[in-house]
């Protein structure tokens, strides 16, 4: 797989005040979706993140490695809701996949997401098929690998529709880890809020 540079410090910066944006547009969204099958904070924890994360974006863009470890420790001072330590999670895995590289092309992209996601599955127990943020993940990096067309524009709208397919994919599955899994059979036909978190982010890229 040999392609262009996609993500470097100053296209990251970019778009994490775009995802911060996204965040915050959809917290009343992400609140009532959580409120069906969980505590109904998801929301207003993502939005605390991106309030602290926002903070971090005032300084120039520096390295793609301090960036990430930056959004780590913002999302991990947010909130102690487990979605908050996950995404935490995430940004710091991301930071230790990407090391001291100075940018990533999609080969890049897909070890960073592929790390990532078996990160989550360490931490929070579960696996591809609980109808969780996993499987959107999964998806996306599914796509990027797959990818026939490795122009930036072709891979941006493979990426969005990567998490919209996964979304309808688990629509009307269950929810089987989490809170959630307690209402199994009421998530039925419902979005898993940490699918459209994802969703929304990507929207936002």
């Amino acid at each position: 797989m040999h392609d262009q540079t996609l993500v470097d410090a100053t296209v990251l910066h970019s778009a994490l005040a775009r995802c911060c944006d996204a965040l915050e547009a959809a917290a009343p969204e992400l609140n009532a979706l959580d409120g069906c099958l969980g505590d109904g904070d998801l929301g207003a924890t993502l939005s605390k993140c991106a309030a602290n994360i926002r903070e971090l974006l005032v300084a120039a863009p520096t390295t793609l490695d301090d960036l990430l470890k930056g959004c780590a420790q913002a999302c991990a001072r947010a909130s102690g809701s487990s979605f908050g330590t996950l995404l935490a999670l995430a940004f710091l895995t991301a930071a230790k996949s990407i090391g001291e590289r100075a940018a990533l092309d999609r080969a890049g992209l897909v070890e960073l997401l592929d790390g990532v996601e078996a990160a989550l599955s360490q931490r929070g127990g579960a696996v591809q098929g609980d109808k969780t943020m996993l499987d959107s993940l999964a998806a996306i990096a599914s796509a990027l690998r797959h990818a026939r067309d490795g122009a930036p524009s072709a891979l941006k709208t493979m990426v969005r529709a990567a998490a919209q397919e996964a979304l309808d994919a688990f629509r009307n599955r269950p929810n089987r880890i989490g809170r959630a899994r307690m209402f199994a059979q009421r998530s039925i036909g419902l979005d898993d809020p940490g699918m459209v978190a994802v969703q929304r982010m990507v929207q936002a890229l």
